[in-house]
């Protein structure tokens, strides 16, 4: 085999190995993925592919029942993620994504011609969890004023901007800690993001507002928007002032990825279509956005009216 070169229908390679493969070509933007994978290398890394049944899948899956959920919080001084437990055990769509991500590999060997020929994939044979349709926490009007107020008067000047963007575009919080000055077009009121969550390239629209707090800070167009304190080629963890400014502004059992679901909901309470939203938000399933249609009900009936209203 060349150097370099992909194995080619060899069941003789280790998971772990596989594993290593997968992540030297994976381009995605999703950073827990290599966690996961870290946990399925310690459960079933020595195992050669072609001995991986369902069964080993399966005692992995138990032994992530008896995990504590983690939380991201930061990188360390080498720039790898650090995690920190809960107490909480995994949730049922935790373990789902840990699932999805040994099936990612083993779909990835097939396609590359890697698993022997005839490869039984054996995550097609195991049950997911059933998940909720997700948890759906938005800002009222007076929790908004007051949450904004206390970024206002963060330590960290940048948290203003940074929850405003935020909240006025829906973006994800990677999306904008990943956003480099040559991302932000200042006359066309726009901010690019390469690649999506989705895999996808995405146009983030500026309010005025965000216009004139980016024009405070802006910076060489090789720099991160939101840079480290420590380091200005890595984006700042600014989890403390975004506590701060949650507790200050009296706002409880708020998640920054609240925002997300913030923006969206009051879009849809202005008369915006889920279309619309979907578009807004990233999402490539109309399903993912669904979950805001509650709020425009009486649009829906204004519509039935309209179109409708003289039937007898």
């Amino acid at each position: 085999m060349l150097a370099g070169a992909l194995p080619v229908r060899d069941g003789s390679i280790t998971i772990s190995r596989l594993c290593d493969l997968y992540m030297a070509q994976y381009t995605g933007r999703d950073r827990t993925v290599p966690q996961r994978l870290d946990f399925w290398r310690s459960q079933i890394g020595s195992i050669p592919l072609e001995q991986l049944t369902d069964d080993e899948v399966h005692l992995g899956i138990e032994a992530l029942t008896q995990r504590t959920s983690r939380y991201y919080a930061g990188k360390d001084a080498d720039g790898r993620p650090i995690f920190r437990a809960k107490r909480k055990p995994l949730a049922g769509s935790t373990i789902n994504r840990y699932i999805s991500a040994l099936a990612s590999v083993l779909t990835w060997a097939i396609r590359k011609r890697i698993a022997p020929k005839g490869f039984d994939h054996p995550v097609r044979r195991i049950e997911l969890n059933r998940e909720g349709s997700g948890k759906t926490r938005f800002l009222s009007d007076d929790e908004r004023r007051r949450l904004l107020e206390a970024c206002k008067a963060s330590t960290w000047p940048r948290l203003y901007l940074l929850v405003l963007m935020a909240l006025t575009t829906g973006a994800r919080k990677s999306e904008l800690l990943g956003l480099h000055w040559r991302d932000v077009d200042l006359e066309r009121a726009l901010a690019f993001v390469d690649v999506s969550k989705n895999g996808d390239p995405k146009g983030l629209p500026l309010l005025p507002a965000v216009i004139e707090q980016l024009h405070q800070f802006k910076g060489a167009p090789t720099t991160l928007v939101f840079p480290s304190h420590r380091d200005s080629k890595k984006p700042i963890s600014f989890e403390k002032p975004w506590h701060d400014a949650l507790k200050a502004a009296g706002v409880k059992a708020f998640r920054f990825h609240d925002l997300r679901h913030s923006c969206a909901s009051f879009l849809a309470q202005n008369g915006a279509s889920l279309l619309e939203i979907a578009d807004l938000l990233g999402h490539r399933q109309i399903s993912m956005t669904k979950r805001y249609s509650h709020f425009a009900a009486g649009d829906r009936s204004a519509l039935v009216e309209r179109v409708m209203g003289d039937i007898r």
